[in-house]
């Protein structure tokens, strides 16, 4: 798992890179899962199978970057570990149980998430368990203002990403086939409040950890969820012309866009 400085930073550079791609590219591509699922995207499988494949991947990857390296007598970084992993055991094991419906998902789309979230517990965990300078994250690192403001970050994006997934679970009654506009919770600011919890958390990890790895990852997470964002808020505005209101509403950030 040896890697030089100079190596990793090349690599979150490409990554980095790579973000501001996916950004653009999704202004003109739907990613064909959830609301804007399309059969144009190939072969697709239950939602919930492929919630599951495509996030546990970094669930086990950070935990075996981590047995395989020796730092795991650092507590500041086990505590890293611990918050990540939260993340993404709800996300793998916890909210695809929770789905209602028999909506699907593409192959295509559970490969190319699997993926990226393999490369991103490269960055997150190298940076974390190998990269970093051993001295960087002392116990005492725990009491210090970024770790703390990080942290109340993290779990309150986490906080509203769950609410918010769970009101638009709750959208519909049994039996109900039609579209309902989530109104409640941050809904009432941003279209997309789930993805803001969503960004808000990672960038609380990046402060958390004061990292450039973190940081790369809020920006991958703003250019994937951001255009997608967009879509959602136009949908709203041609499915609820009465009940939608733009000028109250942004797309992803409350108050600002």
């Amino acid at each position: 798992m040896n890697i030089s400085p100079e190596g990793f930073n090349l690599f979150l550079a490409v990554m980095a890179a790579l973000a501001v791609v996916v950004f653009a590219a999704l202004h003109f591509v739907d990613a064909g899962y959830g609301k804007f699922y399309s059969k144009a995207w190939g072969p697709a499988i239950s939602n919930r199978l492929g919630w599951v494949l495509m996030e546990a991947p970094v669930f086990i990857a950070m935990i075996a970057l981590w047995l395989l390296c020796s730092r795991k007598d650092s507590i500041c970084r086990l505590v890293f570990l611990l918050l990540f992993e939260l993340h993404y055991f709800q996300r793998s094991f916890i909210f695809p149980f929770l789905i209602k419906g028999r909506s699907r998902m593409p192959l295509s789309i559970v490969l190319m998430g699997a993926v990226f979230n393999t490369l991103n517990a490269l960055m997150q965990g190298r940076w974390l368990f190998y990269v970093s300078p051993s001295h960087m994250y002392p116990t005492g690192y725990l009491l210090d203002p970024r770790f703390i403001a990080g942290t109340a970050l993290f779990f309150a994006g986490m906080f509203i990403n769950i609410q918010s997934d769970s009101i638009i679970r709750h959208l519909r009654k049994p039996g109900d086939s039609a579209h309902h506009l989530p109104q409640k919770g941050l809904f009432r600011y941003v279209s997309s409040a789930n993805y803001f919890g969503e960004l808000v958390e990672w960038i609380g990890f990046a402060v958390l950890t004061w990292s450039a790895a973190g940081a790369v990852f809020a920006l991958w997470t703003f250019a994937n969820l951001a255009p997608r964002a967009g879509r959602i808020h136009k949908r709203y505005q041609q499915e609820f012309p009465e009940e939608f209101n733009p000028r109250k509403v942004k797309r992803l950030i409350p108050f600002v866009w």
